[in-house]
């Protein structure tokens, strides 16, 4: 097209192909529409659209493979875990990564009015803060928590949370993800419609407008190499095609990827942020690199991340482009002090089936002479907890620490890895290749 708004003949660019193939190709003038409704907007705050979800008290869940995050709007970010023994009480492990801080005892009305309005004048003035949500850049609202639970970490300075509101229409105030970007100190992003009817909140979607290419003289239609990529393009298409062998892609192994992948709005899949996907080895393959302790698992979300070496050790660290690796040795394996530990402790714990039998549920191997621990002047310990975790993905793990006790962690690893090997574990929990 040479006329409309969006195309003048004089904005154009020569492109030129590898084989020399020369294209014109008008370029559209961009341009945003949402600059007038920004300027006129009269309406409420984003604090005040918020408030609502402040007075109802209400509380959002976002269960992950070992923790459960609870934030209830306005008041605190909670983080748990309950253990079910049979015949027990429930064990709750839980810290508060947040709590809301008030300056003055106020009457509620005027706390929720604190609460929700104390950016507002300041976002007024200032660029509101974006966060790079799936490759976008994404305008929230941030409310601030302090006060939580003392970290061991940092001198037992409280821990302390961002919760970052972020317009969704279509969502139910769930936690999209919740992250600990330094040590103690964690970001939680939230997903609400209340937002959207605040024009500078609203999702953003770039506008995408064609560019038109016509062949200049001596040049074909279309390049060569496209007319070929759209081949190829319908050849994928056909269905139950046998692909011939020297078509086959090299199936090389791959390199450690992360899943950070949000809740997909709207439905109840819960996908477990740090799960790995690990190399397209076979099982055999896998399973004997993993236990001579030459493959390595990595995992954990958050500033810290943990490498697993089955019978070496269990490492904690953290990268910096700047500062570089931070490491620290949380436990070395010695099978006599395994040994001797599993005498006081269960190595194994067992699932009863239905049909009476029993199988081995997970196992537990104790590490011992980790790095000196400033808090307790003792060497750093881990026990390792090794589960059985069924997933779509055969080749998958997720690894999450606690740390029960000052210096004194819990590792848990869970892979569909892990439920090929642990009936063989002897009274000790030691494992070895299936026969």
């Amino acid at each position: 097209p040479t006329t409309g708004v969006l195309y003048k003949e004089d904005n154009y660019i020569i492109m030129t192909t590898v084989d020399k193939e020369k294209y014109k190709c008008l370029l559209p003038l961009t341009a945003s529409g949402n600059e007038e409704e920004e300027k006129d907007y009269k309406g409420p705050t984003p604090g005040e659209l918020l408030e609502p979800l402040f007075k109802q008290s209400s509380c959002s869940y976002r269960i992950e493979s070992y923790w459960t995050y609870e934030v209830c709007h306005g008041k605190h970010i909670r983080q748990y875990h309950e253990e079910k023994e049979t015949g027990q009480k429930i064990n709750i492990q839980e810290y508060y990564l947040g709590n809301m801080i008030m300056k003055n005892p106020l009457s509620e009305p005027e706390a929720s009015q604190e609460l929700c309005c104390g950016y507002d004048l300041l976002l007024s003035l200032t660029q509101i803060p974006t966060k790079n949500i799936e490759g976008q850049m994404t305008p929230y609202y941030p409310v601030e928590l302090g006060n939580g639970t003392p970290c061991s970490l940092r001198q037992n300075l409280p821990r302390s949370s961002t919760v970052m509101y972020i317009c969704h229409p279509e969502a139910k105030h769930e936690i999209l993800s919740v992250a600990e970007v330094t040590t103690c100190e964690y970001e939680v992003v939230i997903l609400t419609p209340l937002l959207c009817n605040h024009p500078k909140y609203r999702f953003r979607a770039s506008p995408v407008n064609d560019i038109f290419c016509q062949s200049l003289p001596g040049s074909p239609l279309k390049p060569h190499n496209l007319e070929q990529l759209e081949k190829q393009q319908e050849m994928l298409k056909m269905p139950f095609r046998r692909v011939k062998e020297e078509e086959m892609p090299s199936t090389k192994e791959e390199k450690f990827s992360s899943i950070h992948k949000p809740v997909a709005v709207g439905s109840h899949q819960l996908l477990t942020v740090g799960t790995t996907h690990i190399s397209k080895l076979t099982d055999e393959q896998l399973i004997k690199e993993f236990l001579s302790g030459s493959y390595c698992f990595h995992g954990g979300v958050g500033w810290w991340k943990y490498e697993f070496c089955y019978g070496k050790y269990v490492h904690q660290y953290h990268e910096d482009k700047e500062s570089g690796k931070t490491s620290v040795v949380v436990g070395t394996w010695s099978k006599e002090e395994h040994i001797e530990w599993s005498r006081k402790n269960a190595a194994r714990t067992f699932y009863l089936r239905e049909d009476g039998t029993q199988t081995v549920r997970m196992v537990s191997h104790f590490y011992g002479n980790g790095d000196v621990c400033d808090l307790t002047d003792k060497p750093r310990q881990v026990t390792v907890k090794l589960k059985c975790k069924e997933s779509d993905s055969p080749h998958a793990v997720t690894i999450y620490m606690l740390e029960p006790h000052s210096c004194q962690y819990i590792l848990g690893v869970e892979s569909p890895v892990i439920c090929k090997i642990l009936d063989t574990a002897d009274e000790y929990g030691l494992l070895s290749v299936p026969s």
